[in-house]
């Protein structure tokens, strides 16, 4: 099968303006909500012609159901792929070449659901600029980051616990009820970010990139997906918007860097993938340092995260603005 390496040309106008492409690998459970989040009947204020959804994936003993994948909309295509390298990036490049879309959304891990205002939202976001790269921030399950709370004993079955409790998928906001950034996002939506679980291009910055760069051949990628992320934000002439409201969510699937191995055996993958980005771009990874344009409505559920990021910007600014203020009244004693 083909891996669809490199950029690919601009697709038709006749095609949905948006194509996501969501790659699965080994998580059949989380994958199948992960793909229910993105239906039209779950989706807020689209329909099946806006855009398109993607499916790629790696063969493992583990895949989707042949009844799950024969229910998906009309608007959904299913790929499985035999790869030979254990890294989603020729998955990714697959899909960016048999897509339509005049925007590309890439989702690398199909364990993450998103809310029902994401494909919507997406879309108001490139209306914005021509040249805006639109991006989701990311979440964990649980109250804690996954690669923390799987010492505690969290797994599988607390996670599903965990979203039954907000009945999902009625109440699709309820997810920030029992949530917590991810690691990527953890400074808060006021500070930079490392990277978007869902992030959407126009379809000319792919090209210009390159798509994804097939040298980022460890586990899981290794670190393709943050550099994806920052080549694109830092992209000439391009406008970063931030979709405030919405989420992606991480289920607990035993993944290469959220608890499925033990912790020494992570912290060496992440040292060999840290490594290999420097070897690549010849310097240390730093997140892009944007001025994001916030997008989109806030559910009340987001204001929590909305004050635990605004609250350390106050306080460090607080001291200055009050030693103005003193500054200013002994001035005029």
């Amino acid at each position: 099968m083909s891996a669809g390496n490199g950029p690919q040309p601009a697709s038709s106008n006749s095609g949905p303006a948006l194509s996501i492409i969501v790659i699965v690998y080994d998580m059949p459970l989380q994958a199948e909500r992960t793909l229910y989040s993105l239906t039209p009947e779950y989706q807020e204020g689209v329909s099946a012609g806006d855009y398109e959804v993607i499916v790629v994936e790696n063969e493992s003993a583990n895949n989707l159901r042949r009844e799950f994948i024969a229910q998906l909309p009309r608007n959904f295509s299913y790929h499985l792929r035999a790869e030979r390298e254990p890294t989603p990036v020729h998955a990714i490049n697959h899909g960016a070449g048999i897509s339509r879309g005049r925007y590309l959304c890439i989702m690398i891990d199909g364990a993450r659901m998103v809310t029902p205002g994401v494909v919507r939202n997406l879309l108001r976001g490139h209306r914005l600029h021509d040249q805006a790269v639109v991006t989701v921030p990311g979440y964990h399950i649980g109250d804690q980051l996954q690669q923390e709370a799987v010492n505690l004993g969290y797994g599988v079955e607390q996670d599903q616990a965990l979203i039954e409790s907000v009945c999902w998928p009625g109440n699709g906001y309820g997810l920030f009820d029992v949530a917590c950034f991810s690691g990527s996002c953890a400074a808060g939506f006021f500070r930079p970010h490392s990277e978007s679980n869902c992030i959407s291009i126009p379809r000319d910055i792919w090209a210009a990139l390159g798509g994804m760069d097939t040298r980022f051949n460890l586990r899981g990628g290794g670190l393709v997906n943050l550099d994806l992320y920052k080549r694109a934000c830092e992209f000439d002439g391009a406008e970063h918007v931030v979709l405030l409201g919405e989420g992606t969510f991480h289920q607990f699937h035993g993944g290469v860097t959220t608890g499925g191995e033990a912790r020494d055996v992570r912290a060496a993958l992440i040292a060999e993938m840290t490594a290999q980005y420097e070897r690549i771009r010849g310097e240390a990874y730093s997140a892009p340092g944007t001025s994001p344009v916030f997008l989109g409505e806030l559910p009340w559920q987001v204001l929590r995260f909305v004050k635990d990021s605004a609250e350390p910007l106050i306080a460090e600014r607080q001291p200055a603005r009050d030693q103005g203020i003193l500054a200013s009244v002994a001035a005029q004693a």
